[in-house]
């Protein structure tokens, strides 16, 4: 039975009004248009919902497939993007870009991507470790908001011996950014371990100016309303527990309402979603072979504990068309009722790993010059 929430005050994301105070976490080739589209139903259109990550290299250039990302259904508002830059003129540039041609109603900041690829290259949750870089972005990306808010996500730091969260947040306030989200973990944890909530609380005693959003091990609605209990966060960002799972914002959205109302489908139900959730992202992409395809990373989260032999996983796994999904779907045991084993952890697990930098990277947090043009990302979405 979920915990029935107490009065909270409203979260304010600049002009705009979060009620519930729940975000929607930006996940790479996840939280595109149509998993938005998703989530936004089941939450009833409350809450907050982020784009995947657009790389303000590829924004500037216009590359096709980004201008494909930052496509925001009619429905959505405020339109929210987030952005991953290492420099400052180009990220500022598409700030401007994104102002002048009416592309989002909020900007956030990726500093929390602990993906090799990324860090490797003093990008993503390396850069924060630079504090005068991390100010520069920031300074540029507020001053050519104008009007619009910026927000920044981050996780504590490189690993437990370079943590970042409470100088960044400090510059965070200095330099005009409208709230911080705090990721419970350093690049070296991953997603492995348990996230420090601790450190949440910290940040949010920290910089009193501003709201402090929470992440890390939300799994269920009870586990937002404990974190904001124990940190005294402003909000809570969810990531990997709504994979599989959109209906965990209709969840949050009961619990902060006080109704304790709690979704526990049974499998009937979960295929309508699937199916519902593959033809979105065939009409988003303009090709159903292709959404079914885009799909597939999405079954064995959708299925987390359901009695569905691995025969006919795999054969889900490589559908692609959706008549052969639904087909497959309706082979399926479908009066299974919602699995204990469907709830808790999902997605990535790793953790405790060697963490990817430029060469010399930590020797001094105020030396930027091991930042260079190529650290830019040429494409989006991660």
């Amino acid at each position: 039975m979920t915990t029935l929430a107490p009065a909270l005050p409203l979260l304010r994301i600049g002009p705009h009004t979060v009620q519930p105070p729940v975000v929607l976490a930006p996940m790479a080739g996840i939280t595109n248009a149509p998993f938005r589209t998703l989530c936004r139903e089941f939450s009833g259109g409350k809450g907050l919902f982020v784009s995947e990550m657009i790389t303000t290299r590829a924004l500037v250039e216009r590359n096709e497939k980004t201008m494909q990302l930052i496509h925001f259904d009619a429905s959505e508002t405020p339109r929210s993007i987030q952005l991953y830059g290492v420099d400052p003129v180009t990220v500022g540039k598409a700030v401007r870009m994104i102002v002048d041609e009416d592309l989002a109603d909020h900007i956030d900041l990726n500093f929390g991507c602990p993906v090799p690829k990324v860090t490797r290259k003093g990008g993503g949750s390396a850069l924060p470790y630079k504090r005068p870089l991390l100010r520069a972005i920031l300074r540029e990306a507020v001053t050519r908001a104008g009007d619009l808010p910026v927000t920044i996500k981050m996780r504590k730091g490189i690993d437990d011996d370079h943590t970042t969260y409470l100088d960044a947040g400090r510059i965070a306030v200095e330099e005009g950014v409208t709230a911080v989200a705090l990721h419970g973990r350093t690049t070296a944890q991953h997603y492995g371990g348990t996230a420090d909530w601790d450190a949440i609380a910290r940040l949010k005693e920290h910089v009193p100016e501003i709201p402090v959003l929470g992440n890390g091990d939300i799994w269920s609605a009870d586990d937002a309303l404990r974190m904001m209990r124990e940190t005294g966060c402003d909000g809570v960002v969810v990531g990997r527990g709504c994979l599989g799972r959109p209906w965990l914002f209709g969840d949050l959205v009961a619990a902060f309402e006080g109704t304790g109302v709690r979704q526990e489908p049974v499998l009937r139900q979960v295929a309508d979603v699937m199916l519902r959730h593959a033809t979105l992202l065939g009409e988003w992409i303009g090709d159903e072979s292709r959404g079914v395809i885009d799909f597939r990373k999405h079954v064995a989260w959708y299925l987390k504990g359901f009695a569905v032999g691995s025969d006919m996983r795999r054969k889900l796994a490589v559908t692609s068309s959706l008549e052969e999904l639904g087909g497959q779907l309706q082979e399926l045991d479908l009066d299974q009722p919602w699995p204990d084993g469907a709830d808790g952890p999902r997605g990535r697990t790793s953790g405790n790993n060697r963490v990817a930098l430029p060469d010399g990277w930590l020797k001094d947090p105020y030396d930027c010059s091991g930042v260079s043009a190529d650290a830019e990302l040429d494409t989006s979405g991660g």
